[in-house]
């Protein structure tokens, strides 16, 4: 150690030899070499170098992804699945602006393609380290987003509280249309969590805002704005080496020195220009240790890590110990003085019931809390009934501004420990998903408690289904089923905790405008940790007709998510039928439907004689009624998981097989198609005692 420690200023000695050899060896170099790179023009632009070449130059030429192609005086460059045409080329940064080539510039209606994009920041990379390298890197964190909604999206305070970074929806109307929405936004990645539920994106692409030109944005730019910036194209940078860079000998330190200061400036004015306040403070306290990461990522290796690392160390010492300084003075105190604030308060209260203390700990999670007065608004003194049942009345309302429309449930006192509004709010107020309804809101004073819903035009399943003519055409009947197994499988696998709905039936599925299905109605639901494989609950719960056999008798097995695939496979046998499972007024033979079509499809498949209705039948009604057959096996561990159900949702219906033994514990002789609907099947009182509300 005493030895490398005493020979480390012959190593500096020596590698400053080798730099001032490079220093004349590569001017020499490149001057020899001139004969066989000499520097093109293309178009409107002269004197082009590295790392550009054109087709047919020799292979030390340049770098085979700056490729340019002049034609019509344009130079054209090919970056990932786009072409652009080069507009200016800026060696002192290492950069050169592209526009869109598929841009129409008479037109004011712009749509990038979808199927064009450049590279991210990140660039395409070759090699390994410490030798990788990125070609074509978007030199800007500015996207233009374009998105296409199924309904339209209001700019109101709600969404603007939830923006990250300037996701402001702004209207096209010359793309939107009927039931197409077409707006664009500002983001630094067009990410999917920061879509509203009704839209997905059409196309992205990247513009950069730092010409004199646009030096000035608004803080919420209009579509002209955008397409202006759009049209003037983006930067791209030069080939570089990745964040594991070596030193190279080709590039002095003063030029490397240069190009991390000229980083640490575009760093600084690009925070500092920015409109939050923590980019801000990233600019003030952040800047220096930016540049000792970039001149720090230039040098890296044996002899000069211990020093750089020293230095990076001190630096991150200074700027930690400001902003500590900062968030003494302007964060803790007032923190410290509203905990303090806060305690007394909570010490002066005398009694909260069970229903408030849960309200404290979900007041930050996303609804909102609306006071009585607030919904007797909303809903016009409780002018337009929507509905009534066991749990209380639904009432439609507005919310304004907005013009946003609400149904609002009114829950009845007679539940007076409030376990429904718990369930309710603990489950569906912390998810969010296009096939899950949203609880916009909640009320809570005295034994006074309200539910506000986004409003579903079209009501609940149950009365398109069960209808004398059938609503919806096969493939819309696969589509919505589609919808509720997403929405399902969601609750059970897209949350942190998995959440059981106990009690999936038509009435408790809704249709927004464009008839997308939203599971609701969480009345029953109950959260429990993932890994769980069955789960523990005091009472059985659910809906007869609908509810699981282990839900009510332990011998059938574990209670699990598998309760609610039994749910499901009787609703889906009900869409696929268009009636209710147990008819009285049907056929002895047809009372009980999942029996009789098991009965049928099992001849049908073997050869044996079945009825001209199952001869008859639709592909994708077999394909319904095969899944909910299988989502009913008596057997928790012979149903399919939701996971699986929308596989089979999605797959065609030749490869489906009808299940290997019967799915529900009455008619236990296939040859006979009567059921015995009383005494064999069901004991009425017993269900009728397990049963919590049924419709």
């Amino acid at each position: 150690m005493a030895n490398k420690a005493c020979a480390f200023h012959p190593t500096v000695t020596w590698q400053s030899i080798l730099l001032f050899i490079s220093a004349i060896a590569v001017p020499l170099a490149d001057a020899g070499g001139q004969g066989q790179c000499p520097p093109f023009s293309c178009g409107d632009i002269h004197n082009i170098s590295y790392p550009f070449r054109r087709p047919g130059d020799p292979p030390q030429c340049g770098e085979q992804a700056y490729q340019l192609v002049c034609s019509s005086s344009k130079a054209r460059i090919r970056i990932n699945t786009g072409t652009y045409f080069v507009t200016d080329i800026n060696h002192t940064d290492s950069s050169f602006w592209v526009v869109d080539a598929n841009l129409d510039m008479r037109s004011s209606c712009h749509l990038p393609r979808w199927d064009q994009l450049p590279y991210d920041q990140l660039g395409s990379t070759s090699g390994s380290c410490p030798h990788s390298r990125s070609y074509l890197a978007t030199a800007t964190y500015s996207w233009a987003c374009f998105v296409n909604c199924s309904q339209a999206v209001k700019n109101d305070s709600t969404i603007k509280k939830k923006k990250v970074t300037n996701d402001w929806y702004q209207p096209i109307p010359c793309l939107t249309a009927k039931n197409s929405f077409v707006y664009v936004s500002v983001s630094s990645g067009c990410l999917v969590e920061s879509l509203q539920p009704s839209c997905g994106y059409l196309a992205k692409i990247p513009f950069d805002d730092s010409r004199s030109s646009h030096a000035e944005q608004p803080e919420d730019p209009t579509y002209a704005n955008i397409t202006e910036l759009v049209t003037d194209g983006f930067r791209v940078k030069f080939p570089s080496d990745v964040y594991c860079w070596q030193t190279h000998v080709s590039h002095p330190y003063t030029w490397k020195l240069r190009k991390c200061l000229n980083d640490t400036k575009r760093f600084f004015h690009r925070k500092i220009s920015s409109t939050s306040p923590l980019n801000w403070t990233i600019a003030f306290f952040w800047s220096e240790i930016y540049f000792a990461q970039r001149f720090y990522g230039f040098y890296y290796n044996e002899t000069t890590n211990k020093i750089f690392l020293i230095t990076e160390v001190i630096l991150y010492a200074i700027g930690v110990t400001k902003l500590l300084i900062v968030l003494c003075r302007l964060v803790f105190l007032p923190l410290a003085a509203y905990t303090f604030l806060a305690h007394k308060y909570w010490k002066t209260r005398i009694s909260i019931d069970a229903v408030e203390k849960f309200l404290r700990m979900q007041q930050m999670l996303g609804p909102t809390r609306f006071a009585y007065t607030d919904i007797t608004a909303i809903t016009s003194h409780f002018r337009d009934k929507l509905g009534q049942g066991g749990y209380g009345s639904v009432y439609k309302g507005v919310l304004l501004p907005g013009d946003v429309h609400l149904a609002v449930k009114m829950l009845s006192t007679s539940n007076c420990n409030g376990d429904d509004f718990i369930s309710e709010v603990s489950t569906i107020g912390r998810i969010h998903h296009i096939n899950v309804v949203r609880l916009v809101g909640f009320c809570a004073e005295d034994m006074r408690r309200a539910l506000v819903y986004e409003y579903m035009p079209h009501g609940s399943l149950d009365k398109y289904i069960f209808s004398s003519e059938r609503s919806f055409s096969w493939d819309k009947l696969n589509e919505i089923a589609l919808g509720i197994a997403r929405g399902i499988n969601y609750l059970h696998r897209g949350c942190d905790m998995q959440i059981l709905h106990f009690d999936i039936k038509p009435h408790n599925i809704l249709l927004d405008i464009n008839f997308v299905p939203k599971v609701a109605d969480f009345g029953l639901a109950k959260l429990y940790p993932r890994d769980k494989s069955f789960v523990p609950v005091s009472a059985s719960r659910g809906t007869i007709g609908y509810i699981a056999p282990e839900m009510y008798c332990r011998g059938f097995g574990a209670i699990s998510s598998k309760s609610d695939v039994y749910s499901f496979g009787m609703l889906l046998l009900e869409m696929a039928g268009g009636r209710r499972n147990f008819h009285q007024n049907a056929a002895s033979s047809q009372a009980y439907y999942p029996s009789w079509v098991y009965s049928q499809l099992a001849k049908h498949e073997t050869g044996e004689t079945s009825s001209a209705s199952i001869s008859h039948m639709h592909e994708l009604e077999r394909k319904l009624c095969i899944i909910g057959l299988r989502c009913i096996q008596l057997n928790p561990q012979d149903r399919p998981t939701m996971n699986e159900v929308i596989e089979m949702l999605e797959s065609g219906a030749d490869v489906l097989q009808m299940p290997s033994t019967r799915p529900f514990f009455c008619g236990e002789d296939d040859t006979d198609d009567h059921i015995a609907v009383e005494g064999s099947c069901h004991s009425s009182s017993v269900l009728t005692a397990i049963s919590e509300e049924d419709e």
